[in-house]
């Protein structure tokens, strides 16, 4: 189920008839900035979750070898 040029075609003079000519590049301004920040979201969660990752690593590490030096 692909969509084919045809169908592409519908969609983009539906978009024009319902938001007009001059609304369309605000919301393509509109939905890059969404973009953006989701992925700037997306990037700040996983250096957060690979940080508590390592750490937690580094925190069984040095029980080890507590135990290994008692």
């Amino acid at each position: 189920m692909s969509i084919g040029y045809t169908e592409i075609i519908v969609i983009v003079l539906i978009i024009l008839l319902l938001f007009g000519a001059k609304r369309i590049p605000e919301l393509a301004r509109a939905l890059g900035k969404a973009k953006k920040e989701f992925q700037k979201a997306k990037d700040e969660v996983e250096s957060e979750t690979e940080e508590i990752v390592t750490d937690e690593k580094s925190e069984k590490s040095e029980k080890t070898e507590e135990k290994k030096e008692s």
